[in-house]
């Protein structure tokens, strides 16, 4: 056992021994001092030797499905590392890797970090012209795809690397297999080269690039093993598409971690029935899914679901209360919010064994000290930008903004790395989200949280999914207006929006209470982020003339 894996795993061991002592494990928790690091070599390897027990469990829409221990896949993986270096890959080399949820994908993630080469994860729903971008921009050498996404590299400049069928001018990843299980590096990797390169999902902007590396991702997410609550023996179920860095948090680094088994679904239309059985049928003991799939989820039939997971967690926006209350009405556990960010693992979170207040998403997990910084003095405040301490530096942050300095100076200023989200933290020390600041606005000079309105809407038995953004007004300057998705049965009719805003007068304040409503799809990232800036956009665009009211919308 190297000195680096003596040390993580103490680190591990620690927050497992307190997984339900808040206070201790903040209290005691260090994050592992680190000089040489490989985590698929000197934590995975080590932790695979000999043990037969499952490390990746996919499951096929038609039934199929595939299991492999960890033995298996630390063998899988070195197979991939040598027959990668034979085709030419070296440590240092950036490569774009888009695949689906198969096991190719994980062979591939613990091959290239074995190698020191650099992961640029992408989502196989990137278009031709996003598919360029990434290697452009990331100085990628070589592409590892799938036989199906093969067009979309055709002007791309790489070595490239076909997963299924034969592609002609690519090579074929499926010869890997035949070769040598042991593999060599030729030299150790520094815990602070670089692993990854990960496109943000670009709510507000172009997407970013984000640089984490041997130690901010597969070490940081210590805190997302934390928050979870997972243990060794685990079947964890986290729904997230790969390429995105969610996916990386709950279905590669936070489960190994813990040695638990990462289990797949794999499915092309979201039903919430199957899912439910296949989680019955294959003992699934944790859960974490995005707030549309819980929104989803508590349109069905929950208590189909007899053995519910012990642990269940939602991330990549904030959870309405709502949603909360049903599905522990329905399953007796409370789904627990986490905050983080592609640039982080989990920041903030309602961890195992603790309270759990409602429109709260916690508060700071073992490692990480948070403040709340008002963006006009500078100084913390009891509201204000969530911004990480810099001093000590938390693990799991990243490097920077790849190739920008001046951004990455921006967002690391004043001892502190600036989120760019807006909270509130209450005498008990627990953060409830308010939003971006690009997100919140005024109206009759009061401050508006989008979330918080949407959070009330979605109450209503009409509403699946909301979002509120300002709409310009003559007298206001802006009024809250809503863009509602509304649930099977439900007319997109001027009765349904009046039933709407009666509910809205009921339950907002007079300030806050929303003026205009229109009925539509939500425009998303393809990560399944709201873009409440293309919202904002229209309604300038509508709003224009004042005196002109645009058509689908109503008042109330």
């Amino acid at each position: 056992m190297t000195t680096g894996t003596a040390a993580f795993r103490a680190a591990r061991d620690y927050l497992l021994a307190h997984s339900e002592d808040y206070d201790t494990a903040s209290a005691g928790f260090a994050w592992p001092a680190l000089d040489e690091f490989n985590w698929a070599l000197d934590w995975f390897d080590v932790i695979a030797e000999g043990n037969d027990a499952p490390a990746l469990w996919i499951v096929e829409e038609d039934g199929a499905e595939q299991r492999f221990s960890f033995a298996e896949m630390s063998r899988r993986s070195s197979q991939v590392a040598n027959w990668l270096r034979a085709q030419g890959v070296e440590r240092g080399d950036r490569i774009v890797l888009m695949l689906g949820n198969q096991v190719e994908l994980w062979d591939t993630i613990l091959a290239v970090m074995k190698l020191g080469a650099v992961l640029i994860p992408a989502t196989p729903l990137l278009g031709p012209a996003d598919a360029a971008d990434r290697v452009a921009r990331g100085g990628a050498k070589h592409v590892i795809a799938t036989s199906a996404a093969a067009a979309k590299f055709e002007s791309v400049d790489a070595t490239k690397i076909a997963v299924g069928d034969a592609v002609e001018g690519w090579l074929n990843f499926h010869e890997a297999y035949s070769g040598n299980v042991g593999f060599e590096a030729k030299k150790p990797t520094r815990a602070t080269d670089t692993l990854l390169l990960y496109f943000t999902s670009g709510t507000t902007a172009r997407p970013k690039l984000v640089e984490h590396t041997h130690q901010s991702y597969p070490v940081g997410h210590l805190s997302t093993m934390y928050w979870i609550g997972l243990r060794p023996g685990d079947v964890h179920l986290n729904i997230s598409s790969p390429g995105w860095a969610k996916h990386a948090w709950s279905n590669v680094f936070a489960p190994w971690n813990a040695q638990a088994c990462v289990f797949i679904y794999n499915y092309t239309r979201f039903d919430a029935g199957r899912l439910m059985a296949e989680m019955q049928r294959c003992g699934v003991t944790s859960f974490c899914a995005p707030p549309t799939v819980w929104r989803m989820l508590i349109q069905s039939d929950l208590t189909a679901l007899r053995t519910p997971p012990r642990l269940v967690v939602g991330a990549g926006e904030p959870l309405n209360p709502e949603v909360i209350d049903q599905v522990a009405k329905a399953w007796g556990v409370t789904i627990r919010d986490g905050f983080g960010q592609t640039e982080t693992t989990v920041q903030v979170a309602n961890t195992p064994g603790q309270p759990v207040k409602p429109g709260s998403m916690g508060r700071p997990v073992p490692g990480f000290t948070i403040e709340l910084i008002d963006p006009l003095t500078g100084e913390p405040a009891e509201e204000g930008e969530i911004c990480v301490q810099l001093e000590p530096r938390p693990t799991g942050l990243m490097v920077g903004y790849h190739g920008d300095a001046t951004l990455t100076a921006e967002r690391m200023a004043g001892g502190y790395y600036h989120t760019g989200d807006v909270a509130s933290r209450d005498e008990d020390g627990y953060i409830t989200y308010v939003g971006r600041t690009d997100d919140v606005f005024k109206a009759s000079d009061y401050r508006i949280s989008p979330f918080e309105l949407e959070s009330v809407l979605i109450e209503h038995e009409a509403v699946v999914e909301a979002a509120v953004v300002p709409s310009p007004d003559p007298l206001r300057l802006a009024v809250p207006k809503a863009y509602v998705v509304l649930a099977e049965g439900w007319e997109a009719s001027e009765s349904t929006a009046q039933t709407i805003f009666a509910y809205a007068r009921e339950h907002m304040p007079p300030y806050a209470r929303i003026r205009r409503l229109e009925f539509a799809d939500l425009p998303k990232t393809i990560s399944g982020k709201i873009r409440r800036v293309e919202l904002r956009a229209a309604e300038q665009e509508k709003h224009a003339d004042p005196e002109n009211r645009p058509e689908g919308e109503f008042t109330g």
